[in-house]
């Protein structure tokens, strides 16, 4: 049986439609300087894992659901008294996707979560760093279509930072909005 190449549908539209439209807009002379996603991050912090440890392990399971990989527990760095927090306590959970499983995760974002996320009205068209990295929060994650709603024991906010080689914010903005991301005027 022949082997089925399969590349992400928002890899073949970066390729095809995006870095041509990005390099015309900025009058790019060498191919290599077109903006590209370089990886996305997920993360999920956890406050109440300090009374329940059993907590982290059921948002890592759910965080492994959405991702499409195992994440790596997060730990405290040092104890702090007033939180009751001890050093290397399991406090979190975050995921690095590349490649095929980054556009795979950027499609399911854009296309099918953001518009399940209730009263949205767009992301923040300032939520970059000044080095083309945005960042964006979510405040449920059962917004993803791969959590089923009733086995969840408790919601869970999370963070999404999406990393890419511009070297300007406005360079980056126009490559998210090149993959149809939401931002408000």
């Amino acid at each position: 049986m022949a082997e089925v190449n399969y590349e992400p549908r928002l890899k073949t539209h970066y390729n095809e439609v995006v870095r041509p439209k990005m390099a015309e807009q900025f009058g790019y002379k060498n191919p290599m300087q077109i903006p590209a996603l370089e990886k996305i991050v997920l993360n999920m912090g956890i406050g109440e894992a300090v009374g329940d440890s059993k907590k982290v392990t059921s948002a890592a399971g759910d965080l492994a659901k959405i991702a499409g990989q195992r994440p790596v527990i997060t730990k405290a760095r040092k104890s702090i008294a007033t939180f009751k927090v001890r050093e290397e306590m399991p406090l979190g959970a975050k995921v690095t996707l590349r490649s095929g499983q980054m556009f795979e995760f950027l499609d399911r974002l854009v296309t099918i979560a953001l518009p399940r996320v209730r009263d949205f009205r767009g992301l923040n068209p300032k939520s970059f760093d000044g080095r083309g990295n945005f960042a964006m929060g979510i405040k449920e994650h059962i917004v993803f279509p791969e959590i089923n709603y009733d086995e969840v024991d408790q919601i869970w906010g999370m963070d999404v930072i999406v990393c890419t080689t511009a070297k300007t914010d406005d360079e980056a903005r126009e490559l998210l909005r090149a993959f149809n991301f939401p931002f408000t005027k």
